[in-house]
């Protein structure tokens, strides 16, 4: 599957290509040729195994960046996706949409610890099974688009289709002590079908 913005971007460019090449000739045009190529590549749209069971699924596609302590009993997942990684985001758990809070901010470049509290971010709770996760879509250097298809209120499943960043971009995501982190920096996990947490037998959040 590709997204269908990759479609519009990927024809632009080829026509572009066409009269380029009438213009000036084929060496010319073989740039953009090139962009209309990557541009499918990198809104490619796979589909993907959801694993069962009290899990948390990665968000996105790239490198587990870093896993720390983020205030009181709430520990951050970061992932950074490169202009390589699949770039749709996938809900990490099931449940309700709580909030949709955007933030505007600047591009700093994804990998950079900074980005996480000052980069442009769309910042998503999900609530369901007396737990509380919060997942944010953080803008990068080159990305200038965050977009999500959901509205407060809205059911998600575990890994359902949510929205994307364009370009190079992070996302973080952020549990309480109901849930036990799977994954370590340096690991690469897939959207949807890598497991990056598992709920503690009994977990709810504190006040639930």
């Amino acid at each position: 599957m590709i997204v269908i913005d990759g479609i519009y971007y990927a024809a632009a460019l080829a026509g572009a290509g066409v009269i380029v090449r009438w213009l000036a000739g084929p060496w010319f045009a073989a740039p953009l040729w090139l962009l209309a190529a990557y541009c499918l590549y990198f809104f490619r749209d796979p589909n993907r195994s959801i694993p069962a069971g009290p899990v948390a699924v990665a968000p996105a596609d790239g490198k587990v960046v870093a896993v720390k302590p983020e205030g009181p009993a709430i520990n951050r997942v970061s992932i950074f996706l490169n202009i390589f990684d699949v770039h749709v985001n996938r809900a990490p758990v099931g449940g309700t949409i709580a909030a949709v809070e955007y933030h505007q901010g600047r591009f700093h470049v994804a990998s950079r610890e900074a980005c996480s509290t000052q980069n442009e971010q769309n910042i998503v709770t999900v609530e369901g099974s007396g737990s509380r996760v919060v997942f944010k879509q953080i803008a990068g250097l080159i990305a200038r688009r965050i977009v999500f298809n959901k509205k407060p209120g809205d059911r998600v499943s575990t890994g359902e289709r949510v929205g994307l960043i364009k370009f190079g971009s992070r996302v973080d995501v952020l549990f309480g002590p109901e849930w036990e982190i799977a994954v370590r920096p340096g690991m690469r996990v897939a959207a949807g079908s890598s497991v990056i947490a598992r709920r503690r037998e009994g977990g709810q959040t504190h006040g639930n």
